[in-house]
């Protein structure tokens, strides 16, 4: 369990240093990215900046169904409670709405009946279709006839795992489905010869085991499955598994009959799994003690203009762990020339992470049990959202925390005064997006308050009598071919170049001016580092 005492025994001392927050903004700094974070929470969704001040928000008929999405046209795409009696599984959703930026609900589409629902993540796609995560019901006498030993069932029913891609119909409302994938189709089993889907699961990694049930407890939500993401360049759904512990790879290229088939599509696997990666004993490689995924949420692509960008990047819950901690991972899948996945026999790889982060004092310090995300930020900083503590936090490229936030809301709407613990305020999911967003264009983006009262924003007018020290800092001439000077009356102790990417390139110690002659032409960031402090400016290099 989280050492929630701990935890805001620690966050009440930081607390204290900005007139006792214990909620909303806790710590802000000069090297948080600079951009809007959005999350939802109960009825509402919030877009705050780094302050913690509301931007905007939007209201919902329906609680929240976890994920949600700023558009570029300053739309949210919103998942939404639908109650069904006939299924039950946490994350819940069923109804998917598109809200305008003034709060005016402008489409919706329902999926939820007797025998299926769409439940925790959607994706949209950049043709305006939208990829949706749903399951199906498959009674106990379908899956025995798959393959499923009688004696794992626990449940009358057993979940097929759906993802459909609708294209809505913004005009007359609804919208019509347009491709779909079943996790049904791509089945495994060795217990029954005499049922479908019979063979030797160690050979079939492109399946899975029907008989596997990780941390199911025999349920109907063998999978629970929690959320999908998309590459629009690879053409491929990236698919969490929470009872697996496990991640999958699957290729859209395919049409819906491909789909359901082991051949076609651009990797001519059809729907089958075309990399997996966490716990190998799933398909028969490996030891229990291989496993590396527990309760993982959120894995996605890296965009490719970024700092690891191609790679994929999770949030390793932690779940099941011999001592249970929670960490963020970044890993590399192992890919021929040709660009399709390899797997010689041996486990999937990579064997070894890129990237991770870890409470860096106490592992126990950082665990959120369910849910949660990262994301990494063009500055190279990444965002994380420790769902059961309702805690958001950003740290930088040396894992220092440089933006600390606590979501005020509870669950069921309450907002949380100051001074008390803040309990009850799971928090799905955050991402925060960068200020030249298109969504932003020619919106009025004045702070509305906060969404608690009685907050102190200290921690950001701290921050601005700090930067006011420096405010005869000088950067000359910019844009630059050649020099770049900087003039302040502070010693400078480093000078430091980066690219878009977050990537530094250059440094220069005790100067005050850096040689950038030999870039190529393009926007840099200049870091300028003090003894207390760093600033950092945007150049171009002519």
């Amino acid at each position: 369990m989280k050492k929630y005492y701990i935890f805001f025994a620690i966050v009440s001392i930081i607390a204290n240093l900005y007139s006792q927050n214990t909620v909303g903004i806790i710590s802000n700094s000069a090297e948080a990215y600079n951009g809007y974070t959005l999350f939802t929470s109960h009825k509402s969704t919030y877009l705050i900046n780094n302050c913690g001040e509301i931007i905007n928000k939007w209201t919902s008929n329906y609680i929240d169904g976890k994920s949600v999405y700023l558009l570029e046209d300053g739309s949210i795409l919103r998942t939404g409670v639908i109650e069904n009696t006939d299924i039950s599984i946490p994350g819940i959703g069923g109804i998917i709405e598109k809200i305008d930026w003034d709060d005016n609900v402008i489409w919706s589409y329902t999926y939820s009946s007797s025998s299926l629902t769409q439940h925790h993540d959607i994706y949209p796609m950049s043709n305006g279709n939208i990829l949706i995560l749903a399951l199906t019901k498959k009674t106990a006498a379908e899956a025995i006839q798959a393959g499923r030993d009688p004696a794992l069932l626990d449940d009358a029913d057993l979940y097929n795992e759906q993802v459909i891609e609708i294209a809505p119909d913004l005009i007359n409302g609804g919208a019509s489905i347009v491709w779909e994938w079943n996790i049904w189709d791509h089945l495994i089993q060795d217990f029954d010869n005499t049922k479908d889907n019979f063979g030797v699961v160690s050979n079939s990694p492109q399946l899975l085991d029907i008989n596997y049930l990780g941390t199911s407890d025999k349920k109907a939500n063998w999978l629970h499955c929690n959320s999908i993401q998309y590459n629009e360049d690879l053409d491929e759904i990236i698919i969490s598994a929470r009872q697996m512990n496990e991640i999958y790879i699957i290729d859209h290229s395919t049409t819906t009959l491909e789909a359901s088939l082991h051949s076609g599509g651009n990797r001519n696997k059809g729907g089958d799994i075309l990399y997996r990666w966490g716990n190998p004993f799933a398909y028969g490689k490996g030891l229990e003690s291989d496993q590396k995924l527990f309760g993982q949420h959120t894995p996605h692509w890296i965009p490719s203009t970024y700092n690891d960008g191609g790679k994929i990047l999770l949030f390793n819950n932690g779940f099941g762990r011999s001592t249970e901690y929670s960490t963020v991972e970044i890993i590399s899948p192992e890919k021929d020339m040709s660009g399709n996945y390899t797997y010689t026999g041996a486990p999937y790889g990579p064997t070894n992470l890129d990237w991770s982060y870890q409470d860096p004092t106490t592992l126990t310090d950082f665990f959120s049990r369910i849910m949660s995300s990262a994301q990494r930020l063009p500055n190279g900083n990444t965002l994380i959202c420790d769902s059961d503590s309702g805690y958001l936090f950003e740290i930088d490229n040396l894992k220092n925390k440089v933006w600390e936030y606590i979501n005020p809301q509870r669950n069921n709407g309450d907002i949380i005064a100051q001074g008390d613990t803040p309990l009850g305020n799971l928090t799905f999911r955050a991402f925060k997006y960068e200020l030249s967003y298109p969504a932003f264009t020619g919106r009025d983006l004045t702070p509305q308050g906060t969404i608690e009262t009685g907050a102190s924003l200290q921690p950001c007018s701290i921050l601005s009598t700090k930067d006011a020290e420096f405010a005869d800092l000088k950067i000359f001439p910019n844009p630059v071919k050649n020099i770049l000077n900087i003039k302040s009356k502070h010693n400078i102790d480093r000078i430091e170049v980066y690219n878009v990417i977050g990537k530094k390139i250059q440094s220069n110690y005790n100067s005050n001016k850096i040689d950038i002659s030999y870039l190529s032409k393009g926007i840099y960031f200049v870091k300028i580092n003090f003894k207390d402090k760093s600033i950092s400016k945007k150049i171009v290099k002519q």
